[in-house]
């Protein structure tokens, strides 16, 4: 009886081991299919990873990033609200498989920043301003280095200083708690954004709009002609390295 439970146990271990390599196999493709720009295909492949390993932390934070990006090129407005809503879900689960995760609270943050593009109701769109604040300070009391949790930082401080009036008196009245922002600001959690992930074409595309509305176009020029020689790591870099060619041209 001994012998035929230690075998069953070797079987099990064997088993274990087996699914874990078909995990890291799944990644694998996925990561592939992310490095080919193939951001539809990537999703699917984490959400096939999921549903064999449904506390992969990595997976997670990857599938909600990617609904967001996919759901934002949907043309309905219907679709790309089901994509986000997907994406908090994720990002829900990664933050309750671990609420002291830096990545978790960037998630939120970021999908909170998605929602604000399509939130009808201006007491829910203020809601999600003060999580995309909320979490992204999270995310940075854990790791004070997270790259995109910094460039969170600072987008909120530009979009919250470009607000037209309305929306800014309305967030007021809503929270009034919420912290002041400043262009000065903003631009200080964007360039350290840029030196902690020099790569993130994002940071450049914000940054170019904080130094813009700051009235500096000598440092736009250098940004701008920086930006356009980046590696193009997601499908949105394509259109945002266009963006920068046209405007480098009308600059100089």
């Amino acid at each position: 009886m001994i012998k035929y439970g230690f075998l069953l146990a070797i079987v099990l271990i064997s088993l274990a081991k087996v699914n874990a390599q078909d995990i890291a196999v799944l990644m694998k493709v996925a990561q592939n299919y992310e490095r080919d720009l193939k951001e539809p295909e990537a999703l699917n492949q984490y959400k096939l990873v999921l549903e064999n390993d449904p506390k992969n932390m990595k997976a997670l934070i990857k599938t909600a990033e990617l609904s967001c990006s996919v759901g934002a090129r949907l043309e309905s407005q219907t679709d790309r609200r089901l994509q986000y809503e997907s994406a908090m879900s994720f990002a829900k689960r990664a933050l309750s498989l671990d609420n002291n995760d830096a990545d978790a609270s960037y998630a939120i943050a970021m999908v909170s920043g998605k929602m604000i593009e399509i939130e009808p109701d201006t007491k829910k769109k203020v809601a999600y301003v003060r999580d995309a604040k909320l979490y992204a300070d999270k995310a940075l009391s854990i790791n004070p280095n997270h790259a995109k949790a910094t460039f969170i930082e600072g987008r909120w401080h530009y979009e919250m200083v470009t607000l037209n009036s309305l929306k800014r008196t309305a967030a007021k009245l809503l929270y009034g708690g919420l912290p002041e922002a400043s262009l000065d600001s903003a631009m200080a959690y964007l360039e350290k954004s840029k030196q902690l992930d020099p790569y993130y074409v994002l940071t450049y595309y914000y940054l170019d709009k904080a130094y813009k509305e700051d009235n500096k176009p000598t440092k736009q020029i250098d940004l701008l002609n920086r930006m356009v020689k980046l590696p193009t790591r997601t499908f949105d870099d394509i259109a945002m390295k266009a963006e920068a060619t046209k405007e480098l041209a009308d600059l100089q």
